[in-house]
């Protein structure tokens, strides 16, 4: 028996037989290994938030536009038509959406219908759909970290999303907007990008970010880092066309494929903020001259550069020269509905100005990402391949983390993009910890303490928070009062809930169908809940009627008909201490809404008693234009 046999510690002989059967297993079986693990995490949420699920709690505008255009999609409306016709009506209102995201949830809505009624099979639908995207997203992460890492560290990977509560609360069920669907397919970009597979790596890269941005723009600017990374590597690393050229026939086919078989009537009109024939010119330019570059007879890195440059000059020039508009701005925005919309959204702001909460946990997996990613390319750096990968993975985290300081939006995607970096970290110090030298042990069982922390910080910090602000105190701590339940903040949440709340909102179908005037973030959940119509959504191509909802809301009561009058809105609904209505009252303390929460009402709103069990969280008044001295307000 050799010495080192007979030193080995008795439990770890007997262990590693057994670890070894396990990690050849789980290599050979990953993918199914991870599908098992999506199965039981979808079950445990849909099991967890049945309530919500029961009372079909579409808390995002964006849910619940998307839960109507796929019922009107299914009572026949047609598949390029995306307009909302209940929202500012007999118009509609203009919806930028893809149909793309539609299929799934009408497929679980057409599939439950045949076992349970509509409304049943509905919800299910709603449940299950925003949780398949979790799939595809899974099993890229796994793909990246067994490229990156090999051994089991693809396992930390596929469970990391848990830790990423910004990131995973796209995938909740009723959460089934297209963000879910756009943040999968930006790290199966990824994945594309480091896959040692050079032809399906392209493939898989240009596949997803043309599916992406048939989906939405939002993620645009990641996938044109993924495009410039891609050529950067086909000026500096000979045969690097082998993955470039199936890369930008893929994007730029399926761009134009999926334009001819989604793009909406409204998006065939050269429009910035969605998949519409600028962006299939610029991306078709861009994917025409990657792919005359792959057959140029470039001898050097120094040729491929030049020429490089030159190609993305020219696109640049093309796309400023033909759409200047789209380069400044994809939403088109006026200035005044800048300040008084969009300025107010929490995700539009930067992360410097999100409180201390957001910020910590947001940021904590994301910069151990980024830190262990550097560590990575340091002891990888005598081969090019793994740098290439690795390189690439770092330089996507550090752009998802910069793009915080523009939008808090882009959260979800920093989270995702970093979670590759952070599982090779934990699987690192694991090892270390368990296998290496006694110094070495010691400094992987501190990493894992740390990357533990980052894992689980959205459990941890509150009470770390709590525990340093009473350690700081000068006085001894005292044990902190639960909210007032008659505090600001905790009516405003409290209406923000009651007043979307499905049992509340469905009374209102007492009444027969008309147009109700109501604030912009209501106007959503009210068409989807009841058979009647609103005026306008928190969305950006029918700026004009939110500027007119804003108008009325902030300006005298005397305007307030007129404006009413335009949209043909027979009711105001008034919600008392909905967030948005604080705004109002802020911004305009003797404006319309404000004269509201302080109790006077002009004469010409009736109000409407409803029949109700439990008091309403609402107010309903019917506007009545007829104006003194018999004149009438102009319909």
């Amino acid at each position: 028996m050799s010495s080192a046999t007979q030193n080995t510690p008795r439990w770890r002989a007997r262990i590693t037989p057994l670890v070894d059967r396990w990690s050849a297993y789980a290599d050979a079986e990953w993918k199914w290994l991870t599908f098992l693990i999506w199965v039981g995490i979808a079950a445990f949420y849909i099991v967890s938030r049945w309530q919500q699920v029961h009372w079909l709690v579409l808390t995002d505008t964006d849910d619940n536009i998307r839960y109507l255009q796929v019922k009107d999609w299914l009572a026949g409306q047609g598949w390029y038509d995306l307009r909302q016709y209940r929202l500012d009506p007999p118009g509609g209102a203009n919806i930028h959406w893809s149909r793309l995201v539609d299929l799934p949830i009408a497929g679980l809505m057409l599939f439950f219908r045949l076992f349970t009624d509509i409304p049943t099979a509905d919800r299910l639908a709603c449940a299950i759909a925003p949780l398949l995207p979790l799939l595809p997203m899974m099993l890229s992460l796994a793909f990246i970290v067994r490229r990156l890492a090999g051994g089991n560290a693809w396992i930390v990977a596929v469970l990391a999303p848990l830790a990423a509560q910004m990131g995973l609360s796209m995938y909740m069920p009723m959460r089934i907007d297209h963000h879910g669907w756009q943040l999968a397919l930006t790290v199966a970009m990824l994945a594309g990008m480091v896959d040692r597979n050079w032809l399906r790596g392209g493939i898989v890269a240009g596949l997803s970010s043309a599916f992406s941005i048939a989906i939405g723009m939002e993620m645009i600017v990641y996938l044109a880092a993924a495009g410039a990374i891609v050529a950067l590597r086909w000026v500096f690393k000979d045969g690097a066309a082998r993955r470039m050229r199936p890369y930008a026939i893929s994007l730029g086919g399926g761009v134009g494929l999926l334009f001819v078989l989604t793009a909406s009537y409204a998006n065939r009109a050269p429009v910035c903020d969605a998949l519409s024939p600028v962006w299939v010119g610029i991306l078709g330019a861009a994917a025409g001259g990657m792919l005359l570059l792959t057959y140029l007879p470039l001898r050097n890195w120094q040729q491929r550069l030049i020429a490089g440059a030159v190609i993305g000059a020219l696109v640049a020039a093309f796309a400023l020269m033909n759409w200047p508009q789209c380069v400044t701005s994809a939403y088109q925005l006026s200035p005044e509905l800048q300040k008084l919309w969009l300025a107010n959204i929490r995700e539009a702001k930067p992360i410097t100005v999100q409180a201390r909460n957001v910020v910590v946990p947001l940021l904590s997996l994301p910069v151990v990402a980024i830190i262990g990613a550097l560590f990575a390319c340091w002891t990888v750096r005598r081969d090019t391949e793994a740098l290439w990968a690795w390189a690439t993975v770092t330089l996507m985290t550090i752009f998802a983390v910069g793009l915080l300081f523009w939008q808090l939006r882009a959260g979800p995607a920093a989270q995702f993009l970093a979670i590759p970096a952070a599982a090779w970290t934990a699987w690192m110090a694991a090892r270390t910890m368990l296998f290496g030298k006694p110094l070495w042990r010691v400094v992987g069982a501190l990493a894992v303490l740390v990357v533990g922390a980052v894992l689980f910080v959205y459990q941890i910090y509150p009470e770390a928070n709590r525990l340093i602000a009473d350690m700081t105190d000068a006085a001894p701590a005292k044990p902190k009062a639960k909210p007032s339940p008659n505090s600001r903040g905790e009516l405003i949440r409290k209406a923000n809930g009651r007043c979307r709340s499905l049992p509340q909102l469905q009374v209102l179908n007492q009444l027969p169908p008309a147009t109700i005037f109501t604030m912009v973030d209501l106007g959503p959940r009210l068409i989807a809940t009841t058979h009647h119509s609103a005026i306008a959504g928190p969305y950006h191509r029918n700026g004009a009627a939110i500027l007119d909802i804003h108008h009325a809301l902030d300006g005298p009561p005397d305007g307030f008909r007129a404006i009413a009058a335009r949209h043909f809105a027979t009711y105001l609904l008034i919600c008392p201490n909905f967030p948005e209505g604080t705004v109002y009252q802020s911004r305009s303390p003797k404006g319309f809404y404000a004269q509201l929460m302080r109790g006077t009402v002009p004469g010409w709103l009736e109000p409407v008693t409803l029949t109700s069990p439990a008091p309403l969280p609402y107010k309903l008044y019917r506007i009545d234009y007829s104006a003194p001295n018999g004149k009438e307000v102009a319909q």
